[in-house]
């Protein structure tokens, strides 16, 4: 999975090249206060699965994508907005826990909102907090039939987050961690999980603190925008997502390490 919100159609494009000379499955997530038609449609057509996020499931998203052919997921944060995705025609549900680091739209814990969707025959995917093999089993024994991994994605070595991220990821601990609203440049009011030493510095800071890209775009503080490995400047002061998974972030490893790592108990 890759997020696509925000990407023009040209650039999301390109990505798609990416991803399809792989040769193995993949998906596109859509934040929904961003939604592009057009982006919607060229991910359908070309990827297995679209994702939707962080709005209530809407039925003419999902007919928009199945109508490319692509199956059609939606991340929840509760019981009842997993009921109305699937009621909108979702083949699959991510039910995110409370755990999960960057933008969480659940107020539960992950074993919680397991807890209530017993009740469900479509198929479940759990996210928030999972970092270990141990992690991975508990989410499998239970409503759920697979699972999704972020943090310690950012710190494999195929990752473009900056260095300085990667870095603080391996020294904190969940309990660094604290979900704000404060980083809302260019989305208000969409609360995320962060390292709180990210967060103090941002308070701390003053105007843009820093750049991206080769073209160097400024960063403004509190901007949404997490450091990659060409951003320049106060980096600490750039929201360092997190989610409680954290704690098991040790080391930069690569992709294939981690996934063995969490399959470890399989």
């Amino acid at each position: 999975m890759i997020g696509a919100s925000g990407m023009p159609v040209e650039m999301l494009g390109e990505q798609i090249d990416v991803l399809e000379a792989t040769g193995k499955p993949f998906g596109l997530n859509f934040l929904v206060p961003f939604i592009d038609p057009a982006a919607i449609d060229l991910a359908a057509e070309r990827a297995r699965v679209v994702e939707f996020f962080f709005g209530d499931p809407d039925s003419s998203l999902v007919e928009r994508a199945k109508r490319h052919g692509a199956l059609v997921s939606w991340q929840v944060g509760s019981a009842q907005e997993a009921h109305e995705a699937i009621a909108a025609g979702c083949d699959i549900v991510v039910a995110q826990g409370m755990e999960a680091g960057g933008h969480v739209r659940g107020t539960k814990t992950l074993s919680s909102l397991l807890e209530a969707l017993t009740d469900l025959t479509t198929p479940i995917v759990a996210a928030g907090g999972i970092g270990s093999a141990a992690d991975v089993a508990q989410a499998l024994n239970s409503p759920a039939t697979a699972v999704r991994v972020g943090t310690r994605f950012v710190a494999a070595q195929e990752s473009n987050a900056h260095p300085d991220y990667v870095g603080a990821l391996i020294r904190s601990t969940k309990d660094d961690t604290v979900i704000t609203t404060e980083f809302d440049v260019g989305w208000a009011d969409a609360p995320a999980r962060v390292l709180k030493a990210s967060l103090e510095a941002a308070r701390a800071g003053d105007g843009n603190v820093g750049t991206v890209g080769e073209q160097r775009w400024p960063v403004p503080r509190f901007s949404t925008m997490p450091p990659t490995r060409d951003a320049r400047g106060n980096i600490l002061a750039m929201p360092h997502y997190a989610g409680y998974s954290v704690d098991h972030v040790k080391k930069r490893q690569t992709a294939a390490e981690i996934v063995e790592e969490l399959c470890a108990e399989l």
